[in-house]
């Protein structure tokens, strides 16, 4: 494999992290996201009837097309009936905060009875959020009969701030990005007393994104589950996004923590324009550094610029290769996914959930994945911007004549 490189039609560039696969140096540990706390945490989402194991789709017909053993897509577009996997860390996050102040062991169930909101009293909960993590949060709070007050950077999409204004949350656009509306969000919950529900960590905010990260960890377990059901083995690749790293990060954790030096080759995805990840690994000097970019893509899910320090350490040391990709490549993906070949189930993928397809049908042949590979994506979202979606699959926003098409 070469150490970096670009497709010939300049679509992604890439990285490899020989640190990686280097252990004669101490590292960050994973036990935080590992399997025994993934199986914790769906003890506890087991308490709650709108939790159910979202779909593994096999894809054996596209795998034959591109030539790998298996392409395996899990589906968190069924995710609690939030069209996204987000929930899945704001809601555990909420529950173990919700569970210090109680300073007892509670389940999940009883947070949302009527008896622990007058124990707890009236609380307001605060997120910046492209979309989905809001909306994850926003619903939390109306299940706890509670407020939440939700940031979003200009040019969200409306149907995700009208989703958000549905559970009776109030949606706060700002004039600037999400790395600003982080930052305008800790202001404000700092000074009204709010409760700050952040996927992203800064100084003296630590638990919280890691309880998030751990919630994370619950979609990883439940493929391996269905992987193993089905009578295959682990993943050779897992392709997973970054925004600021979070959810990234607790994959690439959850596997180590198991599979150590055996764990699948991660491959780790960003927007061109938002690739703090890969344009910290170029500098290679082992701190985070913020994206260059614009951080405009219709990947918004992933339009973030500053790591979360937490999920930084683990890329640093466990994430195998860094890939900064063009949107034409995740307008690929939602094509591909929502027009199957004949025998393949319909996956409805949004911009960020899509994006690992595309990479893998452009990258295989420079990583060397071949009929050996099985890999494991995220459609981490489904269409939480209909619009959009429709602007591109049926629309053909960002066609372009990409390698694949001339197979």
């Amino acid at each position: 494999m070469k150490e970096s490189g670009s497709s010939m039609d300049k679509y992604y560039s890439y990285l490899l992290n020989k640190r990686a696969r280097d252990y004669s140096t101490e590292k960050t540990s994973t036990d935080f996201v590992s399997k025994d706390i993934a199986k914790k945490v769906r003890s506890i989402y087991s308490g709650m009837h709108e939790y159910s194991r979202t779909p593994l789709v096999s894809l054996d017909k596209l795998s034959e097309k591109v030539g790998v053993g298996n392409i395996w897509v899990k589906d968190e577009s069924y995710r609690f009936g939030l069209n996204s996997f987000k929930s899945l860390g704001g809601i555990y996050a909420i529950y173990r905060t919700l569970e210090e102040m109680a300073g007892r062991k509670i389940s999940i169930s009883e947070i949302f009875s009527k008896d622990f909101k007058k124990d707890i009293g009236e609380m307001t909960f605060s997120a910046a959020t492209d979309g989905n993590h809001g909306l994850g949060v926003a619903w939390a709070a109306m299940k706890l009969g509670q407020k939440a007050v939700i940031y979003l950077p200009k040019g969200t999409a409306t149907q995700r701030i009208e989703a958000i204004k549905k559970t009776g949350a109030k949606a706060v656009v700002i004039d600037g990005n999400y790395d600003d509306a982080v930052e305008k969000m800790a202001r404000d919950g700092a000074s009204e007393g709010w409760q700050v529900i952040s996927d992203t960590a800064w100084e003296g905010y630590q638990n919280i994104p890691k309880w998030i990260m751990q919630g994370y960890t619950v979609l990883f377990d439940e493929a391996m589950e269905e992987i193993k059901e089905n009578g295959k083995d682990i993943p050779t690749h897992i392709i997973l996004q970054a925004g600021v790293g979070s959810f990234s990060a607790s994959g690439v954790g959850y596997f180590n923590s198991i599979y150590g030096k055996k764990r699948p080759t991660s491959i780790i995805v960003e927007p061109e324009t938002a690739s703090c990840f890969y344009e910290s690994m170029e500098i290679n000097d082992g701190t985070p550094h913020k994206a260059k970019g614009d951080l405009k893509t219709i990947m918004a899910g992933l339009s973030c610029g500053v790591p979360n320090p937490i999920a930084w350490d683990i890329h640093w040391d466990y994430s195998d290769v860094f890939v900064s990709c063009k949107d034409e490549l995740s307008a690929l993906s939602m094509r591909v996914l929502g027009n199957p070949l004949k025998g393949d189930k319909r996956v409805i993928s949004g911009e960020s959930g899509a994006i690992g397809l595309g990479v893998l049908m452009h990258i295989k042949n420079d990583l060397e994945i071949g009929k050996d590979s099985n890999i494991l994506l995220i459609s981490t979202e489904g269409d939480t911007d209909p619009k959009g979606y429709l602007d591109v699959v049926w629309g053909g926003k960002l066609e372009s004549e990409l390698p694949i098409y001339r197979r």
